[in-house]
């Protein structure tokens, strides 16, 4: 007997039905999710200036210049600036503070990124004396 050519309405065959049925229960799912790869974390409302207390506005922490070598500077100047890296080493450099300073905030191309919107004119003041006092350790 010859199947019938002409299909029911609504029809999905059974092949189908096992690649739709995961499909869309993962879409229910992340949509339930808030998101693909949410973990469902809420960040706390940011802070108002009348929320923030008095001494986080009026002082600014100084910069720790050690911390800084061994976190952002360390990863091309190396033993905090005492060896070359993929940077040059710092400690016993021949350049002037100034020009300390505008590489500081206008980088290098190709070689280091500007820092100009990153530290205050004190912060590089405190970055060229820690540069300036380097010992070998």
């Amino acid at each position: 007997m010859r199947r019938n050519a002409t299909r029911r309405s609504g029809f999905i065959p059974t092949h189908l039905k096992h690649l739709l049925i995961p499909l869309v229960w993962l879409t229910a799912a992340a949509a339930s999710a808030q998101g693909p790869m949410s973990s469902g974390y809420k960040a706390p409302a940011p802070q108002t200036a009348e929320q923030v207390p008095p001494s986080a506005k009026d002082a600014k922490a100084p910069l720790d210049v050690n911390k800084l070598f061994a976190s952002t500077c360390g990863w091309c100047h190396s033993n905090g600036g005492r060896s070359p890296g993929k940077g040059p080493q710092l400690m016993g450099t021949t350049l002037t503070d100034a020009e300390i300073a505008n590489r500081i905030k206008n980088g290098k191309p190709g070689q280091m990124p500007s820092f100009a919107g990153t530290f205050s004119d004190d912060d590089i003041k405190a970055i060229i004396r820690y540069i300036r006092e380097l010992k070998e350790s």
